[in-house]
């Protein structure tokens, strides 16, 4: 007879692990139906359920949605997914994009910075309220059709992911809920997991977040607020049009809750006015410099609302995610010469490029790509599923990421990958896409990933 489910769940889920270490079960295979799988262990189907929501917590499992669970292709990472450098030959991983003359560009805009009397008030300590001159080339940078930030509630932090953090601590306390779109930034379920914040998937179309599906969470339980990227969402690279901002503007205002929007890839297509034009009274607005310019020269931006502006620098203060008081300097050299557009000028025609191969290479496969965009997804072709192919990738060098890196809570993930397209040289792109074709075009047993 089984022992209380409570014990029986977690002992079960340690024997499985045993057999994983052991090569008992091996990447790639599919456990049973969870039914047949409580049959065959006499035990309740609630408690295989806990079974394999445990294994998929430990990261020895994925969820594929109609497909099953599987146990993964490679363990889990320590860290969130997507936070630094593989060690892949070709990374189609994370989207690291420093043009061929970035770095003699931004070099000539530092030389006034590194004159003895300018770097001493650049070693000092800086406001995150930065600097008057700072604050208006911001502003310019920051400002799109149908929308501008205010200078005079601009804040500053180290980078994009510090002035998220601090909008996420700001609106969410401790063990309360935040609202995201149901495939999310991975790093965003790291800042979550540190801070104490519960993430509630809500779903999304091929237009962006649903704004009956956020009404609905927020009345199952309360949410304090939602996280979302309209433009160029990551992974999907889905931009929400202007009727679908306007309409979730309104379920904002009907629900009282506020919006944390992510801008950090809408430089590359600002066509419409981001949601804080149309809830302006309602969104913090976080964006930064890493993609504009290069990951190791960031700065993050917050524009509150009037009546946060002080709770989110108090945040940004306690949480020591300030920026320094050079790389303010360096970056107001950079968006005041016109070096930072000129890179972001550049970086629209890079992705427009690397877009036109994606559709080239990747022709007659399931794939989901802005003409914008820096990165795609890609709904794989049976009988691949995303843990296998990702495994597959790695042994020819080449590193992609499945859709379990951007699944919220404990759900089935989709059966795709994420491309990142910004790092590699475009013929070393063009031969990692082609190679990823044959792959999928073949049989995962081909591969010797079993």
């Amino acid at each position: 007879m089984a022992a209380a489910p409570d014990k029986d769940y977690r002992l079960i889920a340690d024997e499985l692990a045993g057999d994983i270490a052991a090569g008992r079960l091996r990447p790639g295979d599919r456990l049973p139906p969870q039914r047949q799988f409580a049959r065959r262990r006499g035990i309740a189907g609630s408690t295989a359920s806990r079974v394999y929501g445990e294994l998929v917590r430990r990261g020895l499992a994925v969820g594929e949605v109609g497909r099953g669970t599987f146990i993964r292709a490679a363990e889990r990472p320590p860290e969130p997914a997507l936070a630094e450098p593989g060690a892949a030959r070709v990374d189609l991983e994370l989207n690291f994009s420093v043009l061929p003359d970035q770095p003699d560009l931004v070099a000539r805009s530092l030389a006034g910075l590194l004159r003895p009397d300018r770097l001493g008030a650049a070693l000092l300590p800086v406001s995150v309220t930065g600097t008057p001159a700072a604050r208006e080339a911001a502003t310019a940078l920051l400002t799109r059709t149908g929308w501008a930030p205010d200078p005079d509630r601009l804040l500053f932090a180290g980078n994009g992911r510090q002035a998220i953090a601090a909008a996420i601590a700001t609106l969410v306390p401790v063990g309360e809920r935040l609202g995201v779109e149901a495939l999310t930034y991975p790093v965003v379920k790291g800042i979550a997991a540190r801070l104490g914040v519960t993430l509630v998937p809500i779903a999304v179309d091929e237009r962006g977040l649903l704004p009956e599906a956020l009404t609905a969470a927020h009345r199952a339980a309360p949410l304090r607020a939602v996280y979302l990227q309209p433009t160029l969402h990551n992974p999907l690279g889905s931009t929400m049009p202007e009727s679908r901002r306007a309409e979730l503007a309104e379920t904002l205002r009907v629900l009282d809750l506020p919006a944390i929007e992510d801008t950090i890839y809408a430089f590359l297509d600002d066509a419409l006015p981001p949601l804080a034009a149309f809830a302006p009274e309602r969104t913090v607005l976080a964006d930064g410099l890493s993609k504009r310019l290069a990951p190791g020269l960031s700065l993050g931006f917050v524009a509150p609302p009037a009546d946060l502006t002080d709770r989110v620098a108090a945040a940004l203060r306690s949480g020591t995610w300030t920026a320094s008081h050079f790389a303010l300097d360096a970056a107001t050299c950079w968006m005041s010469d016109g070096t930072a557009s000129t890179v972001q000028d550049a970086k629209r025609r890079d992705a427009a490029a690397r877009q036109e191969i994606v559709r080239e290479r990747l022709t007659g496969f399931g794939i989901r790509a802005d003409p914008h965009a820096y990165h795609c997804w890609w709904e794989l072709p049976e009988p691949w599923r995303a843990e296998t192919f990702v495994a597959a990738a790695a042994r020819r060098g080449i590193a992609v990421t499945p859709a379990a890196a951007f699944t919220v809570g404990s759900g089935h993930a989709p059966n795709a990958v994420r491309l990142a397209l910004a790092s590699p040289a475009l013929d070393v792109l063009a031969t990692a896409l082609d190679q990823l074709a044959g792959l999928a075009r073949g049989l995962p047993e081909d591969t010797g990933v079993d």
